[in-house]
């Protein structure tokens, strides 16, 4: 069984593709979605294990695989990174800015450290791969970029440190659009809504009561897949958005165009699931017990 992806086969035959935070979640599916499509897949985190695991999968699948350990939120590792993938693969055509974290807290509950920590892992990070990535092979051969933020346009109650990040990481996006396009380097954006992704697991039970009830207030009545993510991300590292650069993508299920003004349909109504059905092709996808229909958490949870 192998990775049921919507677009060609051979897309990126041969062409050397960096995914940061590939060892778990909307990362890892991109990774194999890109491996399917013939790329030479770099991963990259800080836990050796995690990304050893995918980059084996991938392996598994028939594809072509790396992974290299390093904290993205350290200048000098990352541009020994850089160099040490250059040198392995040679240019480097794609790099999907996927790696982020956060915990939840109220702005007035966050530490200086927390919020720094935050930043730095979701907006400084990317920054500082993107621009080695650059400097040392984009800047001679062009390319691709796409950062992986969130659906922060409005506010992100009990994730304001994210929320501010990820803002950044638009503004610089459009930036990069700008000042590297002279090199032949587009930069864009995938902005996920509510997301059924493996990385809920690590979420307290109060969390995950409340991701279950989130889709009761997105008007395609659901959440997103992975895959859904990684097609985004797909298309925009394609030559089919050859002219589109410092733009962004959401994938949300219309939830951010909603106003206070608007009623949206009762809970029960008919139809939602047939009108917006699932694509999930990612055959590795790990299914979350608590979002499947008709989970109930025990009393005394």
């Amino acid at each position: 069984m192998s990775y049921n992806s919507v677009f060609s086969a051979d897309l990126f035959a041969g062409q050397t593709m960096i995914v940061t935070g590939g060892g778990s979640g909307i990362g890892r599916c991109i990774a194999h979605e890109l491996a399917q499509l013939g790329a030479n897949v770099v991963i990259i985190g800080r836990t050796v294990e995690k990304l050893k695991t995918v980059a084996a999968e991938i392996v598994e699948d028939g594809g072509h695989a790396d992974y290299v350990a390093f904290d993205i939120r350290n200048e000098d590792a990352v541009a020994a990174s850089i160099a040490q993938i250059l040198s392995r693969h040679g240019a480097i055509s794609g790099l999907v800015n996927n790696a982020g974290g956060q915990f939840l807290a109220k702005l007035e509950e966050i530490s200086q450290k927390g919020w720094e920590t935050v930043v730095r892992t979701n907006l400084t990070g990317g920054f500082l791969v993107s621009r080695e990535v650059l400097n040392q092979s984009m800047k001679d051969t062009g390319g691709a970029i796409v950062n992986i933020t969130a659906d922060h346009e409005r506010s992100m109650p009990g994730l304001g440190h994210s929320g501010a990040a990820r803002a950044g990481m638009e503004n610089f996006t459009k930036t990069a659009a700008l000042e590297w396009a002279h090199y032949g380097v587009r930069v864009n954006v995938v902005a996920p809504g509510y997301i059924a992704t493996s990385g809920l697991k690590q979420y307290p039970l109060a969390h995950k009561k409340r991701i279950l009830r989130r889709k009761n207030f997105v008007p395609a009545r659901r959440l997103s897949t992975e895959a859904e993510v990684s097609a985004a991300v797909v298309f925009l590292l394609s030559p089919a958005a050859s002219f589109i650069s410092g733009e962004s993508i959401g994938v949300n299920g219309a939830v951010a165009t909603m106003t206070a003004e608007y009623a949206m349909a009762p809970e029960n109504t008919p139809g939602p699931d047939d009108r917006f059905p699932y694509y999930d092709g990612f055959h590795r996808s790990e299914k979350l017990d608590f979002l499947a229909d008709g989970f109930t958490f025990d009393e005394d949870e």
